[in-house]
């Protein structure tokens, strides 16, 4: 496994820091829209410059089918759009490229300029429509500090070939994304999957091939980690049908722009009532479901869905959503479907409102493959302890072994690092060894025969799951000391009711602006 994370990006950490003390007035929930439409503007333009280059020298060079000496058609060829988008590369007009651009950012217009840029590439491109953030002209920043902020971004350097390109700007892009989580706190975790987790999902799924669902996709960093992943083991990420649904219209825009800088495309759709209320790919067969959807959702059900046919285990709980975002995956799988998926560790143990009920019925139906519990702060939005879940609807996959009636428990609470005072990260070792370990029990070709470790890892089966009342905290069955058991699940509680206090002063906060503006409204009337 390659370390792929985007935090060690000393481009893009500078870039962040010079684009953040131009922010002024406009909040961090706001301004990232702003630099994330700019960097991709940025991205766009310079694939297109690079593909313009490659066609000037194969058009002054003899021995290319393109060599002419004509003046006019080599200018003819240049402006062809066919030339462009044979090659995956956006058109973009005359007047919409960056160095126009980068030119009038001086000028007192330059937001409506960038606006009318991207308009001109959306209405050049279809795959982009809707897409793009045409909000400059409408934002609370000066003509100075627009100008400025296009500047600073015009200093990432798009390197030697279209690879490098794209490698540079995404990671600048997904850095981005990262810092903004982190300065939003916890509204962040709305877009961002840490990298480490993401990482994690995908080495233990090795989604190479076939169709990949994720309900709550956010800014698209799992499908991008899978691009990664398949590329780093030569395999070619088209080989995946990408298939992702976000309730956010601005993260949706996020994370197609996400995916357009990785060179990767699929079906990826808005609806304002999200996965659950409003299922975008109601027949859709996944071969593998990945997904960080939002943990311990309160209030998210209606009458409308209450005889779903995904709830084929038990109507889940109107106060917690853990337990229907669980069923939606497993309704999604094909029959040799697998899925892996973040959950909060009360989904562990719950009992609360028939949560125990399903748990148990997804047990005796076999579909439970791993469950790994990580460490606290991880994530940026909250400072639970989570963990993760892998189903798999065949544990008789050809070129492994028979695991019915088995599964595994990995217990990774003691790893990561701390980054900061409130984050820690997994280490590449770490991610590694918990990859590695899986897939020995698995019994993947060429893995390592498995070995249960003490405190780590152990293989259990179903009865002595059932003896254990049907509960899937890994530490029960490796051989963690019941006193840090204890002490975790408090750490959990605490840190619940924490997070539970941040959304209600959150809608207080809300409620009261909406008061005070109905009161100035009325006081203004009068």
């Amino acid at each position: 496994m390659t370390n792929n994370s985007t935090g060690e990006n000393p481009n893009g950490a500078a870039l962040f820091e010079a684009a953040n003390k131009l922010r002024g007035s406009v909040e961090s929930a706001e301004y990232k829209h702003l630099v994330l439409g700019l960097i991709f503007l940025k991205y766009i333009s310079d694939t297109f410059t690079l593909r313009r280059e490659q066609l000037q020298a194969e058009l002054a060079d003899p021995d290319s089918e393109l060599y002419t000496e004509d003046v006019a058609e080599r200018k003819e060829v240049l402006e062809d759009r066919d030339e462009y988008v044979a090659e995956n590369v956006f058109w973009v007009p005359e007047d919409a490229r960056w160095e126009k651009l980068l030119a009038a950012a001086q000028q007192p217009d330059i937001a409506r300029r960038i606006d009318d840029a991207l308009e001109a590439i959306e209405n050049k491109n279809p795959r982009l429509r809707n897409v793009l953030p045409r909000i400059y002209t409408r934002a609370p920043l000066s003509a100075e500090l627009m100008g400025s902020l296009l500047q600073t971004i015009a200093k990432i350097g798009f390197g030697k070939g279209a690879k490098e390109a794209r490698d540079i700007l995404g990671r600048t892009y997904e850095y981005f994304i990262k810092e903004f989580a982190r300065s939003e706190g916890h509204r962040g975790g709305e877009f961002f999957t840490p990298g480490p987790v993401a990482r994690l999902l995908v080495e233990m799924l090795q989604p190479f091939q076939g169709r990949v669902l994720d309900p709550a996709c956010g800014s698209c960093g799992l499908f991008v980690q899978s691009g990664r992943f398949i590329e780093a083991h030569g395999g070619n990420p088209d080989m995946i049908s990408i298939y992702g649904q976000e309730r956010n219209q601005a993260t949706w825009r996020i994370g197609l722009m996400n995916l357009a800088i990785h060179g990767l495309a699929g079906e990826v759709r808005y609806t304002e009532a999200g996965s659950l209320l409003d299922d975008a790919f109601p027949s859709l067969k996944a071969d593998y479901v990945m997904a960080n959807p939002p943990f311990n959702q309160r209030e998210w059900s209606t009458p409308a869905i209450v005889d779903d046919v995904r709830w084929a285990h038990g109507m889940p709980p109107a106060g917690n959503a853990n337990y229907a975002w669980i069923q939606h995956f497993v309704s999604h799988l094909a029959p040799d479907g697998r899925a892996g998926f973040v959950m909060a560790n009360g989904s562990l143990t719950s009992a609360v409102g028939g949560e125990s009920a399903i748990r148990t019925s997804l047990l005796r139906s076999d579909l439970v493959d791993c469950v790994v519990a990580l460490p606290a702060q991880l994530f940026y939005t909250t400072g639970i302890p989570v963990c993760l879940w892998f189903i798999d609807r065949d544990k008789t996959s050809a070129g492994e072994r028979d695991r019915r009636g088995e599964m595994l428990f990995v217990d990774a609470r003691q790893m990561g690092s701390k980054i900061s005072r409130t984050q820690i990260e997994l280490t590449t070792d770490e991610l590694d060894r918990v990859v590695s370990v899986y897939h020995a029990w698995r019994g993947q070709p060429g893995a390592a025969p498995y070995v249960d470790e003490a405190g780590f890892c152990r293989a259990v089966s179903l009865d002595d799951v059932e003896a254990a009342g049907f509960a899937l905290t890994p530490g029960r069955y490796v051989g963690a000391p019941e006193a840090e058991e204890e002490a975790i699940a408090f750490e959990e509680r605490m840190a619940t009711l924490v997070d539970q206090l941040a959304d209600d002063l959150a809608v207080n906060d809300r409620l009261a602006t909406a008061v005070r503006e109905a009161l100035a409204k009325v006081g203004h009337d009068v």
